[in-house]
């Protein structure tokens, strides 16, 4: 008796933990619903999954997924984890994390406090105000002059041959 009661616990042991494929997901409700295939044939619909606080994300089909089940129940799963082999970046160095989608948009927070945004389309920032507090350059790679440098350019610039009435001036002297 004591042996049969082992056995069962053991084996409830080795059910409590799975790994499989997100098969799909519903993103509508309170919480992520994943369907996963497991393996032999294992499938398993209506999962809840768990995601960090402050992060949210949606699987892909066929990404990897590892389920928690309750006390080694099947039919009471949880999603606790999932990741994406194919869309993963790579090298990242220790201690350096990036936010990412499968179609390449990053948010990269490297190592010696740099913040690097790649998108290919556009970065919209939704905000009453946006306040940097050092410099601004545009067209970082061609140029070196920063909105402050520009606008004190702008203030301190002079015209020649300035005429009353419907006249025209030549263009700004090049102070900088």
């Amino acid at each position: 008796m004591i042996v049969e009661g082992a056995a069962r616990l053991f084996r409830r042991a080795l059910m409590a933990i799975g790994r499989g494929r997100v098969t799909t997901s519903l993103d509508t409700g309170s919480v992520q619903i994943l369907q996963l295939g497991l393996g032999g044939g294992e499938l398993h619909d209506g999962l809840p999954r768990l995601a960090e606080f402050g992060f949210a994300s949606r699987p892909l089909a066929g990404a990897d997924a590892v389920v928690l089940f309750i006390g080694g129940d099947r039919s009471n799963g949880v999603v606790v984890a999932t990741g994406d082999q194919n869309s993963r970046p790579r090298n990242l160095n220790p201690g350096e994390t990036m936010i990412y989608t499968s179609d390449g948009t990053q948010v990269y927070l490297q190592g010696g406090g740099v913040v690097q945004v790649t998108a290919a389309a556009k970065v919209r920032m939704v905000t009453p105000r946006l306040e940097v507090t050092g410099d601004v350059i545009d067209q970082c790679d061609a140029q070196t002059h920063t909105v402050a440098n520009m606008r004190a350019i702008y203030n301190e610039h002079d015209h020649s041959g300035v005429q009353t009435g419907e006249g025209t001036t030549s263009g700004p002297s090049a102070t900088q």
